[in-house]
């Protein structure tokens, strides 16, 4: 017997708080407002099956061309404001192929948008590289993870609990306290 609730066959679940519940995944709304200036880029989208992130694409005006130069870092505008739920945020992560191929990547990575912001998404992107790299419009150059967001409480405290790693800092993970540096 088939049954929907328990993820076999039929379509999947909706969630009191709008989610749907896919076998691989679960599925968040988000509403995004396209701007003039992007009207005829597509959507940002998912690539593969099972990909995390949306690729996002540079909305710099048609026929024009950013050229970065070794070292520079530019704001590449995307033509996309976003209503994200509460309690989830959306990280801006280089692409993978733009930082091996070219030494381009996000300079801020990940670059976080919060719920409440509503203004233009924006990418910072610098080139790393040796060569300048242009970029054109709709060229895909970053990707867009939408992620839950946990918020704490800070406790003051006087004392911390010890451990074997104590106050080791870079590069001292898994020595057991001894330096890990040298």
């Amino acid at each position: 017997m088939a049954d929907a609730r328990q993820g076999r066959g039929g379509p999947p679940p909706c969630r009191a708080d709008g989610a749907v519940a896919s076998r691989r995944a679960v599925v968040i709304a988000v509403r995004v407002k396209r701007l003039a200036h992007a009207e005829d880029l597509p959507l940002p989208a998912y690539h593969s099956e099972r990909a995390a992130g949306l690729d996002l694409a540079a909305a710099i005006a048609p026929h024009a061309k950013i050229v970065l130069e070794p070292g520079a870092r530019e704001l590449i505008p995307t033509g996309l404001m976003l209503e994200l739920p509460s309690g989830f945020e959306a990280q801006i992560r280089p692409r993978s192929g733009l930082a091996l191929r070219h030494g381009v990547t996000v300079l801020n990575a990940p670059g976080t948008i919060d719920a409440d912001f509503r203004g233009e998404v924006g990418v910072i992107l610098v080139n790393l590289g040796r060569e300048p790299f242009e970029l054109t419009r709709g060229l895909r150059i970053a990707q867009l993870v939408v992620a839950p967001v946990s918020r704490v409480e800070l406790v003051e405290t006087a004392v911390l609990d010890e451990t074997l790693r104590a106050a080791e800092g870079f590069g001292s993970t898994g020595v057991g306290g001894r330096s890990g540096r040298g």
